[in-house]
């Protein structure tokens, strides 16, 4: 049985009563299953793109993720007719742990069958430093990546010449929540450049206003979601190529154009004219949980909270997300006219065994028949994907259409996750613990970036 798991609709289970009855009727297991699946819809039209992975009745496959409730929930409905129509149980798990508790299983021999990784730098850490753990993908996933996938995300899926692992989600992280009503009354228009940004941020402080409201406690992971605002500072005040060469190294982590951007960074939310709105001090930054961090918004206490489209489902039950709702989003303004850094992020799909029932659900997952099923399962929105047969409208709110249409815009210059592709130590380690350090110890731009920069591995 898989955890947390939460059934369809009551309309939707009676259409597959009418299957199943129907199906009564079929030949029996013997006659009517060959060569589709082994679930108990197996023989209904619903059920015939599942026909490629045949009968995998009494399998079962371990999902191990960092994705938790609420977003599991969708998650895990995703999976349903993979489930019914080739007879595999997916064991899902998610913890908020993940990453530190990936790699003790990995090393005690305990590894799950699926794992989803949300860092590529991750991701070569294990390839490198575990051998044989991690197992290629089949040549059926490797075919819908090709298919759907642009190129750079199947590179980000790639350690050293070897395909490992596909996308899964994708999502956006350059937006600023806030409330449209609170806008309104003020007269505050929707900042067009970063320093129309700056200045309306002093406006609401001359106004009597906090302007900004964070968080970034996350469990293990904690110091993640000031990373990212790091990310896409560097992304807007140095630019793609200075980016990319951070990441790869080819600069050092304390260079001055990263100093300066975590400078920038300081600038807003070290700032104790700007922060931290219905929270407290700056320091309160680093122990407020992630999953809080926009909420003084609803209070009338906060006026802007930089985060990703997926935090549309942390906002509490009731909360209408929309540009006339409680509260929407604007693209985080660049620094330079003409241009749209986007700072983008998602899951890879890795597999620890080859059995064939293990291959069939990492191969359903890089497909666009699983990218639009998540999509018609996420009811209350907050997921895209870079999968290109995704059809937007099944994406539940006109938020996520709005993100998948950025992500795929021509005009964007899309950037995935720096600390998600440094090496582990670094993206996973330092760079999240060093953001803590910024805020609850006052640690300098450049005392942080020193310290992570010399954590970063030798080879």
């Amino acid at each position: 049985m898989r955890i947390n798991s939460r059934r369809r609709s009551a309309a939707v289970a009676g259409g597959l009563g009418l299957v199943l009855a129907l199906t009564a009727c079929m030949p029996g297991d013997d006659e009517g299953t060959e060569g589709g699946g082994g679930g108990e819809a197996a023989g209904s039209e619903e059920c015939e793109p599942f026909e490629q992975y045949g009968d995998l009745g009494g399998t079962t496959v371990s999902v191990y993720t960092s994705i938790v409730e609420p977003e599991s929930v969708d998650q895990e409905e995703s999976y349903d007719l993979f489930e019914q129509c080739t007879g595999a149980t997916i064991q899902y798990e998610g913890s908020r742990e993940f990453e530190a508790q990936l790699l003790v299983r990995i090393q005690a021999g305990n590894a799950p069958d699926i794992a989803y990784i949300p860092q590529p730098g991750l991701l070569q850490t294990i390839v490198r430093d575990n051998p044989d753990a991690m197992v290629p993908a089949p040549d059926e996933t490797e075919a819908n990546v090709d298919e759907f996938f642009a190129p750079s995300w199947k590179e980000y899926g790639t350690v050293d010449g070897e395909f490992y692992a596909a996308p899964l989600g994708a999502n956006m992280k350059s937006f600023v929540w806030y409330s449209p009503q609170m806008f309104a009354d003020a007269g505050y228009e929707i900042p067009e450049t970063w320093d129309d940004m700056i200045a309306l941020s002093d406006q609401i402080v001359a106004d009597g206003g906090k302007p900004w409201c964070a968080g970034i406690e996350s469990g293990d992971a904690t110091g993640w979601p000031a990373t990212d605002f790091v990310e896409d500072v560097v992304l807007r005040s140095a630019g793609e190529d200075v980016y990319d060469q951070w990441v790869s190294h080819e600069i050092p982590f304390n260079d001055p154009q990263i100093v300066e951007a975590l400078d920038e960074v300081a600038g807003i939310l070290k700032n104790p004219d700007y922060v931290n709105a219905g929270f407290g001090d700056v320091t309160t930054i680093a122990t407020t949980p992630w999953t809080d961090g926009g909420f003084p918004i609803l209070e009338g206490e906060c006026w802007m909270h930089r985060a990703a489209n997926f935090y549309q489902n942390q906002w509490p039950e009731g909360t209408e997300v929309a540009e006339d709702g409680d509260v929407f989003a604007f693209y985080l303004p660049s620094m330079t006219e003409g241009t749209q850094p986007v700072l983008g992020g998602g899951e890879f799909v890795a597999a620890f065994d080859d059995r064939p029932e293990v291959q069939a659900f990492q191969t359903y997952l890089s497909s666009d028949h699983w990218a639009n099923e998540k999509a018609k399962m996420t009811e209350a929105g907050g997921w895209v994907s870079a999968n290109s047969g995704l059809d937007v409208e099944n994406l539940a709110t006109d938020f996520d259409k709005l993100s998948s249409t950025i992500l795929a815009s021509p005009d964007a210059v899309i950037r995935f996750d720096a600390s998600d592709l440094m090496p582990g130590a670094v993206g996973a380690g330092t760079f999240w613990t060093e953001m803590v350090n910024f805020f609850a110890l006052d640690k300098s731009s450049q005392e942080v970036a020193d310290a992570i920069e010399a954590s970063w591995p030798a080879s």
